[in-house]
């Protein structure tokens, strides 16, 4: 009897020695676990693998196959109209098109994952305006005064206005801040996790 007791206290000894480093193990276990499906779920969300640490350690270094990460594209419509007046005779352009704006990331500069036991961050830049695409331009006014002429010249500069019309209405619209809100959810709802998952936005710039 003396002798199962010994071996029962002996165990329970070793149990609670080892108790620390097989729950280290079992952490750090979990930890890259979760580092694999971060970078599966970047893979699928972004095709791109980021650099990614636990507990400042290390696990994968960044690959951008990829440059941009398009989140969001929102149709703008713009107006703009040209009058000059020249010796009493105006001339009249008014113009109506319809662009598609996308709004996403620069890939370009550093995205980073940090795995913790308590959270999970990420940095990446802050999201802008990526890319205006021309769909269609409307001539709503065309107008020549009897010797003040519209020129071609007058038309290109008009066609030139439209694109920075919409990026400005874009960025006034919040686009950007939308972009980086829909990624948010997009990353809760492909990773399930019981740490908290924050974006943190570096301090870049955005286009206005």
């Amino acid at each position: 009897m003396a002798l199962i007791i010994a071996i029962v206290v002996v165990i329970i000894f070793v149990r609670l020695e080892t108790w620390p480093a097989r729950t280290a193990r079992q952490s750090t276990a979990e930890l890259e676990k979760l580092g694999k499906d971060l970078r599966s779920a970047f893979i699928d969300i972004a095709h791109l693998q980021p650099r990614i640490t636990i507990n400042n350690r290390v696990y994968m270094e960044q690959t951008t196959p990829v440059s941009e990460l398009v989140v969001l594209s929102r149709r703008i419509e713009v107006e703009h109209e040209f009058l000059h007046t020249w010796i009493g005779s105006s001339k009249r352009v008014k113009l109506h098109a319809t662009f598609t704006v996308k709004a996403g990331f620069d890939l370009r500069q550093n995205l980073s994952v940090d795995i913790r036991p308590g959270e999970i961050i990420i940095q990446l830049p802050h999201a802008q305006i990526l890319g205006i695409e021309q769909n269609q331009v409307d001539v709503l006014t065309f107008e020549n005064g009897l010797w003040n002429r519209i020129s071609g010249e007058d038309v290109q500069s008009e066609l030139s206005i439209l694109p920075q019309l919409a990026r400005e209405k874009a960025a006034e619209s919040g686009l950007p801040a939308e972009a980086e809100r829909a990624l948010q959810r997009q990353l809760d709802e492909r990773i399930r996790t019981r740490q908290p998952l924050r974006l943190i936005f570096k301090d870049e710039k955005k286009s206005e």
